[in-house]
């Protein structure tokens, strides 16, 4: 137990974990400042962008580019560590930069919060005080929703929602935003703060209830459920078109494309799966840009099971000899606020972008996510995806085995045409080590 840990400086909360946790390990300790970063303006950012900060963890920012999307030109930034991702995604922009590219939509932008309370009363007294003090809610939030209002956005609904066959006496006041090109996190819940304060007063001084009437409140958030923020991304040729260096026959290839995501759609074994592969694409953006990927991964598989049955994202068929393979999920993001204006890194991936509204970062990124799901599924269908997974993962499982550059070099030259695996890479180059090479 230690009391005031948040308090010590970062060189004290360094000493501490040494001399605790690492028994004098002074390895340790160096790579903990090895990562820290040289600038002291740029550490100091990354100091501030969260607690006890001792260091900064990388992930590797690749590009993918030759992305079409909606016949303008992109190279997206990706930040992730999974090795063959970033790989994948500019393969399938590639693939699909001469047959069309990408086409995205928004289709709704709106984001959503509550106040969560429970009254205990008739339902319909608190209907007509709803309907009373509705304009009110909305005035009393006028300072804070000001300078949003100006860009276009700010409230566009409220309304009252009776959820006590759900909670016993549970109701919710029902908030719709449009936050424009900000995520709006801090702004909804604001906004729902001073809804929820102006509520409960004027509850207390209507004469309408009666004295046994009573209103608790519960809590006032935001809800990362965002089916109502909803981006379309899709591809399109004839069949004969998708025929290309590994897809010799392309109607079968695009009947066994079909039947893959067919199982995906009815199947929750492999429908993790594959909409695991496309938040591939879809996080690694939401990182790159400066955005929430925990709420975009809570709202996107939420909507894959917003029918009631957890389901793929992605969806293919062909019509009139048209091959199609679209997607549609929710995404809640942003452009400006939150580190997107502080990060420098996040603000070079914008500009490399074009420095896009929240709307059209949206489009980027679903084309991306359904980049990823393609080349993922025509490996699937056609070569298998350890093949060009693995190749990719030599140089990771090289470097857990110590191997020089020379070594590398050698290996790679030697498994050239090899089914790759962990032990056939530390064999050769066991192999190569007795042999004194």
């Amino acid at each position: 137990m230690i009391n005031g840990f948040s308090k010590f400086s970062k060189k004290e909360k360094i000493n501490w974990l040494f001399e605790n946790y690492f028994h004098e390990d002074f390895g340790a300790k160096d790579i903990i400042e090895k990562y820290l970063n040289s600038d002291d303006e740029i550490q100091k950012i990354h100091d501030e962008l969260s607690e006890n900060t001792i260091s900064n963890f990388y992930l590797p920012l690749g590009v993918a580019p030759n992305f079409l999307i909606n016949k303008k030109d992109f190279v997206i930034p990706m930040a992730i560590e999974e090795s063959s991702v970033v790989a994948a995604a500019s393969k399938s922009a590639k693939f699909w930069y001469s047959r069309g590219g990408f086409k995205t939509k928004v289709i709704k932008f709106k984001k959503t919060g509550q106040v969560h309370f429970k009254f205990y009363g008739n339902e319909s007294t608190l209907e007509d005080f709803f309907e009373i003090i509705k304009d009110k809610l909305l005035s009393e939030c006028s300072d804070i929703t000001e300078n949003m209002r100006k860009r276009g956005g700010g409230i566009s609904a409220i309304n009252l929602k009776n959820e006590s066959l759900a909670v016993k006496n549970y109701y919710q006041i029902n908030v719709e935003f449009d936050t424009v090109d900000s995520m709006g996190a801090n702004f909804i819940n604001s906004c729902l703060e001073k809804i929820s304060q102006t509520f409960e007063n004027e509850f207390k001084t209507y004469t309408g209830f009666s004295k046994d009437d009573q209103l608790e409140i519960i809590m006032s958030i935001l809800s990362n459920h965002t089916p109502e923020c909803l981006v379309r991304a899709e591809v399109n040729c004839k069949i004969k078109d998708l025929e290309s260096k590994e897809i010799a026959d392309s109607k079968l290839f695009a009947n066994k494309f079909i039947t893959a995501v067919e199982i995906a759609e009815n199947n929750i074994s492999r429908a993790v799966t594959h909409n695991k592969g496309i938040m591939n694409g879809i996080d690694s953006v939401v990182i790159a840009t400066g955005n929430d990927f925990r709420a975009v991964e809570a709202s996107a598989h939420s909507y894959a099971s917003i029918a009631g049955k957890y389901t793929s994202l992605s969806h293919a068929n062909i019509v009139d000899d048209q091959f199609t393979f679209w997607m549609e999920l929710p995404l809640s993001i942003g452009t400006v606020g939150g580190i997107t204006n502080i990060h420098p890194l996040v603000k070079w991936c914008l500009q490399l972008l074009g420095n896009p509204s929240a709307k059209e970062l949206m489009g980027i990124i679903a084309a991306s996510g359904l980049a990823q799901n393609f080349a993922a599924v025509k490996s699937l269908v056609t070569e298998g995806i350890q093949a060009g997974h693995m190749k990719m993962h030599l140089n990771n499982i090289l470097n857990s085995l110590n191997a020089s550059n020379l070594e590398k070099q050698k290996i790679i030259q030697i498994l050239n045409s090899s089914d790759i695996s962990y032990s056939l890479v530390d064999q050769t180059l066991q192999n190569l080590r007795k042999g004194g090479s």
